[in-house]
């Protein structure tokens, strides 16, 4: 409680504390004083507020002398991380081609990637947060990730292992969630975050709580079915429904992700993204009205998603749903650009390490 106090609110005195938390001042200053000596908080001098009296001493987090490592693997083509601050600041990057990687070679290069940022981190680093696509439980086991070829991967287990630090890993569109709430100004009443890689899915916050699902796998909105040869409203720039890496057939997925997208610009179709956009407007739209979310975020390659396809998933959210609902929705691209998945993992670290989202 007092670490996630010192994080959003900045430094403050042990007596905004106390009243702050609810805790007695006597506990929150046995629980600073042990903060202090683990090094997470320093005491940064009296406050300057002017009250009579002799000045609180202000203790704050000590954001820049700790770091995390931050794994994102949603990119079809590239596997990136980065070391952060506590302030979600990047103070190094690093990457390492994935295309074509699955299975155990996949987990390979994740591992010898944690490694490099290992290597690359100056300060003490609290963990690893690693946002891998698929499902993925409160354990950090893939429990299926078809992209990746993995089924049942202990993946934080094995990385643990391999690197002596703390492992997080949750669901990339989870973690993208996670990180627009911290630090892109996302509304918790309810949002939904939508990122487009390698694959397609949803990570959604309502009235503040990230919802899981019964199987872990809220959110896995790829794998809805898009497209139906029966479907008389099929846009034909879309074409015939095509097999997905699930092994169904038709799922968002198809036409939706990144490959899928870079494919019809690379073959000159100026309808497709519109028409790929109205296909995602209809499968949102039953989303945000049975949650009545407060907006729609948009993660993955703007040049792709930010132009006829968002504009044309807006024109039909609003034309499927009451004005009520949709008038006050956004639709947007993340405010974190491409490092949103990355930001998520880093707030992964702090989470389970510091208790701190």
């Amino acid at each position: 409680m007092v670490l996630q106090r010192l994080f959003h609110d900045g430094p403050t005195s042990r007596a905004d504390l106390a009243r702050a938390t609810g805790l007695t001042r006597v506990t929150v200053s046995d629980l600073v004083t042990a903060l202090l000596a683990e090094g997470l908080v320093a005491e940064l001098g009296p406050s300057q507020t002017g009250r009579v009296g002799k000045p609180a001493t202000l203790v704050g987090l000590r954001t820049r002398e700790h770091q995390v490592l931050a794994v994102d693997l949603t990119d079809d083509l590239a596997l990136h991380g980065a070391v952060l601050d506590l302030e979600g600041e990047i103070v190094a990057r690093r990457s390492a081609p994935s295309a074509g990687r699955t299975g155990d070679a996949a987990v390979d290069a994740v591992a010898d990637l944690c490694r490099e940022l290992v290597d690359a981190a100056t300060r003490p680093v609290l963990g690893v947060g690693v946002a891998s696509p698929g499902v993925v439980d409160e354990q950090g086991v893939v429990l299926q990730a078809p992209n990746r070829g993995w089924v049942d991967l202990p993946l934080a287990a094995l990385l643990n292992a391999q690197l002596d630090l703390p492992v997080h890993v949750a669901n990339d569109a989870d973690a993208a969630c996670l990180g627009e709430l911290t630090y892109g100004g996302a509304d918790g009443a309810g949002v939904l975050v939508l990122t487009v890689g390698q694959g397609v899915g949803a990570g959604i916050v309502v009235d503040g709580a990230l919802v899981r699902g019964t199987g872990h796998a809220a959110g896995e909105i790829g794998h809805v079915t898009a497209l139906d040869e029966r479907d008389e409203t099929d846009d034909a720039p879309l074409g015939r429904p095509q097999r997905c890496a699930c092994g169904r057939t038709g799922c968002l997925e198809t036409v939706l992700a990144v490959p899928a997208l870079r494919r019809r610009v690379a073959e000159g179709d100026a309808d497709a993204l519109a028409a790929v956009g109205r296909r995602l407007g209809i499968v949102l739209a039953p989303v945000v009205s049975a949650l009545n979310l407060a907006e729609v975020v948009l993660s993955g390659p703007p040049e792709l998603l930010d132009g006829p396809l968002r504009l044309a998933a807006r024109a039909t959210l609003r034309s499927r749903t009451m004005p009520v609902i949709s008038d006050a929705l956004q639709l947007r691209m993340t405010a974190l650009g491409e490092d949103g998945a990355l930001r998520g993992a880093a707030v992964l670290v702090l989470s389970g390490q510091l208790g701190v989202t």
